[in-house]
């Protein structure tokens, strides 16, 4: 082989060998960032689902306390009927008296 031959092929050698390293940087860098981005994507989805959850929480003690309310309101509600039905049933049992006593009035 010729002395330029040689040199041309081992320039040629050089070359390609180069364009290779440079090549797998560039693919390793590319997978590093990648790499990078997932776990930013996977701590943001993290964040986001603790967010979900405490939002979740939150309305749940909330449903817990308007539960307890319209419990409370519903009691009260009952002592209320009961309340008026005592009150009902005496002012009918005065009537009663009243309409007798006029009775016994007018009798007389």
């Amino acid at each position: 082989m010729s002395r330029p031959l040689l040199l041309v092929t081992l320039l040629l050698l050089m070359v390609l060998t180069s364009q290779l390293d440079w090549n797998q940087k560039i693919v390793n860098d590319v997978e590093a960032r990648s790499s990078e981005l997932s776990r930013k994507q996977q701590y943001v989805l993290e964040r986001k689902e603790s967010v979900k959850e405490k939002i979740i929480l939150s309305q749940e003690k909330q449903i817990q306390k308007l539960k307890t309310l319209v419990q409370s309101l519903q009691e009260q509600l009952l002592q209320c009927k009961s309340k008026d039905g005592f009150v009902n049933d005496t002012a009918a049992s005065l009537t009663e008296l009243v309409n007798d006593l006029k009775q016994q009035q007018t009798m007389e």
